[in-house]
């Protein structure tokens, strides 16, 4: 065990003490200290932010409502915590893979897309649009959906400003239903 490890102990059982009197700045301060890892863990299994973010919610009101869960002498908090995160994570994926078919995920742009030569110019079009666009921006949307990389993660690894990031993603986003827009409206 390190010596940070061993620093972190007495502060996790203090957390996990208040939990169990109801304390909710116990909560709080779990939240602020683990809620990184544990969002890391679910997004690492998951692959979606969305699902993730409801993992990272879950496995903090399971301990809320159940502090007696975690048990001290089998190891470290921030390590039960991953454990318990990445089972909750896997277990979503579980629900929802039969309602998942990857075919639809890949190739649906638009609910009413019919026939492959549709999929054929949607696909063209996304192409376009992103062609058209500024590289960084490009990049960002690239990293966000494909990559599927939060905010944060996209601005850390390029080194820009979170604001710029968030700027560039819903840009690109508005300028991709703009050009689907106006081919439902021209009838194209």
């Amino acid at each position: 065990m390190s010596s940070q490890q061993r620093q972190d102990v007495p502060a996790d059982l203090a957390i996990v003490t208040g939990l169990k009197t109801g304390d909710q700045r116990a909560i709080a301060s779990l939240y602020d200290r683990y809620s990184s890892v544990v969002y890391a863990v679910a997004l690492r299994v998951l692959g979606d932010t969305g699902a993730a973010e409801d993992v990272l919610q879950e496995v903090f009101l399971q301990l809320w409502r159940n502090p007696d869960a975690f048990d001290s002498a089998r190891g470290s908090l921030g390590s039960w915590l991953s454990v318990i995160t990445r089972n909750r994570a896997i277990d979503s994926l579980r629900k929802r893979r039969p309602e998942t078919d990857i075919e639809d995920v890949v190739l649906s742009v638009a609910p009413d897309l019919a026939g492959e030569a549709e999929r054929s110019r949607a696909a063209e079009k996304v192409r376009g649009v992103m062609g058209a666009m500024a590289p960084a921006q490009r990049t960002a949307l690239e990293m966000a959906y494909w990559e599927g990389m939060s905010h944060s993660e996209i601005a850390d690894k390029t080194g820009e400003p979170l604001g710029t990031i968030k700027t560039r993603i819903r840009a690109g986003l508005i300028a991709l239903r703009k050009s689907f827009h106006a081919d439902r409206s021209t009838g194209r």
